[in-house]
């Protein structure tokens, strides 16, 4: 509350100055206090209170390292700094990783530090195979930053399949049914891309680039993956190739085309993919990925994830029996309390009576279960459940009072029940091992859930551990692990309205529904895809089913969809499969047995042995910032002109500019340092800042000398001068006479971000104004007008000067405050915002040389109604100040205000604009509104009209209305200077080049007498 205070406080003073007018933040709920553990190659950070879970990260890490360090014939020269984080919801709080971290991020490697940084997991498996993958990366980072031939500019040499293929083959190794569904379904769908087609990120290297690898380290060994590496990155892709495989690129991705079709070809049947099951949710009625269906009790409604309104991940209401969609139940505009939902793990959970449902999101640094009514839509209730941070696959009780769920607690998965009327915790499990995705019967006296203990006590297999299903007897606690394909994955149990259980196997190599029959003791597969049955990520919900009838819904993965299907036990395959039996030869990737240096898969084969053996030799210590340079670029290069032969000053010129980032490894503290010159030493400027982001309330100060430098004046006349030897000589001068403005300033600021859209920002100013009039003189020969030399001489100033007619510049103090208000709800299409809403209210001080107050309200709306977006904006800004004429004034016929007024004084002059002058659209203040509707026209194909993936372009058609004014009595008085309101119509179309800036050319006809269209040039993002 104090912060509050002290910034609304700054309102009564304060000018707006902010860095970041709109835009989403990154907030810090929590202060994380972090300690390190020193292991033989690591610094590990974390904040766990857990001993057994950092013993096993530490293990677990050192594993990783042996296993990478023999692949890669490499070491890291350091200890090489990880940061764990006990949860995702804390993990994307992390400031070592600049930017917002998605919800489908499982971590991140940077390069500056060389950090890993990730959350721990809710399954021990998917920790222990992200830690390998990123400390992939870390080996990367360190072979090419650290080569003699490579850097960081050499990263970009090297596709993101290299990339991420390289850390998916050798965390997870051959033996992946996950990633041979993917590859099944390229090869069904003809969608083998070359190896040099497939650096287009429509093929998701980590499954593409897995399956290559294990290819190409196959056949020619595990000693390629370094070499291909670096002379990638050296030379790109072709003589890469050539130095690490012995032949072409050409004939490289013929080996690969062919070896992964043969490989998979004897798993493919007749290439044609199943029919099983009824289509109800797909392209045709909805978005492109449709995925955690939750099936009512009694089998009418069904809630499912999907993008189909393309720009966020929404929850919709569907009828189980049609598919058509009755509403959109939740999404990140509609609960503004919500960050993200929980997408990748998760799917929701419905009340016995089929009138409610309760999902898991994101919110404020913690997992938020919400319960929403289904026939209004509104959120009935929303929990942070005590003690338990994070949590996932919500299960209700058939009696209505409890919902169950999988938990995290320092990084340790149980399972955990929330009464809804107490509002208690109770905790069912406690122990190492990860119980997830669980499930009641009818009546609530059985659990079943995937459980991994097995696997842990009697070993992995392949290198993993895997999940078995195990009944719990509720009122008991009581658990059961079921004898069911053990060393497959068997995941996402639901009980039918049978009390039998649907679930997830991978047990052949696919990943299809099979049906455990509890009486019978017996296993039936129900469906038989030659893809699979699959949410986006490994361990996503796929299946439900219905507790009150015979009705199951799935998630079937087919070419780029994923479509929901639905059918009843009658509807399925229903055929009987040994329970004991595994054989997963359909889900392992090619190159196996070609007797090939298989470092890889012969460690993870062995990775129980080689885990005991890890040396236990670690050390406690206490966190050090470590606080060092982390980059540094640009640089500076100089000339002189010389004209002393004839006595004339010689002229010294310099231009570039350099740039240093230091920080800590938490990245909570930064220094930011600049210098640049662009001419004389006059022209030198610099500033170095401060920024501090570890608590709630981020805060930062720095100072600052910048000089800005304009002509003002300019004439050619003639002159005498005399040379070293005492003669005259003429010669033709052209003088432009310079005016330097210096501005030194110490400044701060606060920001208090409440969530990822909304925050409160101050920031507060004082420093020194003062300027410099210069005469720069170029000297020719009156004769041959060849360049002769030039000079500089400083003209003598008062304590103030024009401009122009609008503005003068004065010596003096000058400090200035402000505090502002933001949120920010909108979705950036290609070129603007397409989706959303957004706002600023902000409140301004100067004082000294600019004295004024000053207020701002900034409002727009974005309407999505594909294929085109309705935007609206308006906005008002008020300043108070005793001279209007000291202070420069707005100008609305400015880029991004009111299109088309941008050349009124030059046509006024020329009598082309009668009734309007160049000074009625300049004031103090201002109030500006415009509408537009925008055409995605250009771009990615679910997006734009026409799809390209090189060419990013919206067209729209705009109204723009505004008036600027000094004081409220000037609107509408019969001066010739009085305020009007000016509008224009037109349309535009904006231009995305490459992402690096926004191109407007418009076209726009100014609602005036006399008025003609004109064309205009904007280099801004739109509005």
């Amino acid at each position: 509350m104090k912060y509050l205070i002290f910034l609304l406080c700054m309102a009564i003073l304060g000018p707006e100055v902010s860095g970041q007018y709109f835009g989403r933040n990154k907030p810090r709920y929590e202060t994380f206090d972090f300690n390190v553990l020193e292991t033989p190659h690591f610094d590990i950070h974390s904040y766990t209170k857990s001993s057994e879970v950092l013993d096993f990260l530490a293990k677990d890490s050192e594993l990783w390292y042996e296993y990478h360090a023999q692949a890669l014939d490499h070491d890291i020269p350091f200890l090489n700094p990880i940061i764990f984080y006990n949860n995702h919801a804390e993990f994307q709080q992390t400031n070592a990783i600049s930017g917002g971290i998605g919800v489908g991020t499982g971590g991140v490697t940077e390069g500056l530090k060389n950090r890993v940084v990730m959350p721990v997991a809710f399954s021990n498996q998917q920790t222990h195979q992200v830690l390998g993958h990123e400390l992939v990366h870390a080996f990367q980072f360190n072979i090419i930053l650290g080569g003699d031939s490579t850097s960081m500019r050499s990263l970009a040499n090297i596709p993101l399949w290299v990339i991420e293929g390289m850390a998916e083959y050798m965390s997870i190794g051959r033996v992946d049914p996950f990633t041979a569904m993917w590859m099944r379904n390229a090869i069904l769908t003809d969608n083998i891309p070359s190896l040099e087609k497939m650096a287009n990120p429509k093929y998701f290297p980590y499954r593409y680039g897995q399956t290559a690898w294990s290819l190409l380290a196959g056949s020619f060994g595990d000693q390629t993956l370094k070499s291909f590496l670096v002379e990638t990155g050296k030379y790109g892709m072709n003589i890469g190739a050539q130095q690490a495989f012995g032949m072409s690129l050409d004939n490289l991705s013929n080996l690969w085309e062919e070896g992964v079709k043969n490989h998979f070809k004897p798993y493919l049947r007749d290439q044609e993919e199943s029919t099983i099951g009824r289509t109800l949710l797909s392209s045709a009625n909805s978005g492109s990925l449709n995925v955690s269906p939750s099936l009512s009790p009694n089998g009418r409604w069904v809630v499912f994830l999907s993008e189909k309104d393309l720009f966020s991940t929404d929850l919709f209401l569907a009828d189980a029996r049609t598919g058509k969609i009755e509403r959109k139940l939740s999404s990140l505009v509609k609960d503004s309390d919500l960050d993200n939902f929980n997408y990748l793990e998760s799917a929701g959970t419905w009340s016995p009576n089929s009138r409610q449902f309760a999902f898991i999101g994101f919110s404020k640094g913690q997992h938020l279960l919400v319960i929403k009514d289904i026939d209004s839509g509104k959120t009935e209730s929303s929990y942070k459940i005590p003690g338990v941070p994070a949590i996932t696959n919500p299960t209700w009780s058939p009696d209505g009072k409890e919902i169950l769920f999988a938990g995290s607690i320092e990084g340790v998965t149980d399972l955990f029940s929330f009464n809804l009327k107490t509002k208690k915790v109770r905790q069912l499990t406690d122990d190492i091992y990860s119980e997830i995705q669980p499930s009641f019967n009818s009546d609530g006296s059985k659990l079943v859930f995937s459980y991994d203990k097995r696997s842990m006590t009697e070993g992995r297999y392949q290198g993993r551990w895997t999940y078995d299903l195990a009944i719990m007897n509720y009122p008991t606690g009581g658990i059961e692990v079921l004898d069911i394909f053990q060393n497959a994955d068997n995941i996402n149990a639901a009980y039918d309205d049978e009390d039998n259980i649907y679930f997830l196997s991978d047990r052949d190599g696919y990943r299809n529904m099979y049906h455990y029959r509890v009486e019978e003791d017996a296993v039936y597969m129900m469906t038989d895809f030659l893809t699979g049955l699959s949410g986006i990520a490994r361990y996503s919900p796929a299946i439900s089913a219905a507790r009150m009838r015979d009705r199951v819904l799935f998630t079937h993965h087919y070419g780029s969809e994923y479509i929901i299907k639905e059918g009843s036990r009658e509807d399925l395959l229903n055929q009987e499969v040994d329970k004991f039996t595994v054989d997963q030869r359909a889900g392992t990737l090619p190159g196996g047995g070609l007797n090939k240096t298989n470092v890889v898969v012969n460690n993870l084969d062995k990775t129980d042995q080689l885990y005991e053996a890890v040396p236990r030799d670690f050390k406690q210590t206490k966190y050090k910032s470590k606080f060092k340079l982390d980059n540094i670029s640009g640089g500076v290069g100089a000339g002189v002109n010389n004209g002393s032969q004839f006595g004339l000053n010689n002229g010294l010129q310099a231009a570039g500019a350099i740039q240093m980032l230091f920080s800590d490894i938490l990245g909570n503290n930064q220094l930011v340092g600049q210098a640049a010159l662009n001419g004389t030493v006059q022209d030198f400027g610099g500033q170095l800042f401060y920024i501090n982001r570890k608590n709630k309330l981020a805060w930062g100060g720095g100072i600052s000398h910048v000089p800005q430098a304009f002509g003002i004046g300019r004439s050619i006349y003639n002159d005498v001068r005399e040379d070293n030897n005492g003669n005259n000589f003429n010669l033709l001068v052209d003088e432009l006479q310079v005016l330097r403005i210096f501005d030194q300033t110490a400044s701060g600021f606060l920001q208090m971000p409440f969530s990822t859209t909304l925050r409160l920002e101050g920031g507060a100013s004082i420093g020194h104004q003062s300027f410099r009039v210069d005469a720069r003189r170029n000297f020719y020969d009156p004769n041959s007008l060849l360049f002769i030399g030039n000079e500089r001489e400083k003209l003598q100033t008062g304590e103030e000067v024009s401009f122009n007619q609008f503005y003068t510049i004065q010596k003096g103090m000058e400090g200035s405050v402000y505090v502002a208000l933001v949120g920010d709800k909108s979705h950036f299409g290609l070129t603007s915002p397409l989706y959303g809403e957004r706002f600023r209210l902000s409140a301004e001080r100067s004082f000294g040389i600019n004295d004024f107050y000053a207020m701002n309200a900034d409002y727009r709306k974005y309407i999505w109604m594909k294929p085109i977006s309705l935007a609206f904006r308006a906005q008002g800004y008020k300043r108070f100040e005793q001279d209007v004429n000291s202070i420069f004034p707005n100008y609305i016929g400015q880029m991004g205000l009111v299109r088309g007024y941008d050349f009124v004084f030059d046509r006024q002059v020329a009598g082309e604009f009668g009734d309007i002058g160049f000074n009625q659209l300049l004031g103090s203040s201002f109030g500006i509104t415009s509408l537009e509707a925008r055409l995605p026209f250009s771009g990615p194909k679910q997006l734009a009209l026409i799809g390209s993936k090189v060419l990013f372009t919206d067209i729209a058609l705009f109204f723009d209305a505004g008036m600027a004014f000094n004081d409220f009595s000037d609107i509408g008085s019969d001066s010739p200077n009085s305020s009007k309101l000016v509008m224009s119509v037109g349309a535009s179309v904006r231009v995305n080049l490459f992402g690096a800036m926004i191109l407007e050319p418009y076209w726009a006809y100014p609602i005036q007498k006399n008025s003609r269209v004109v064309f205009g040039l904007n280099f801004i993002p739109g509005w």
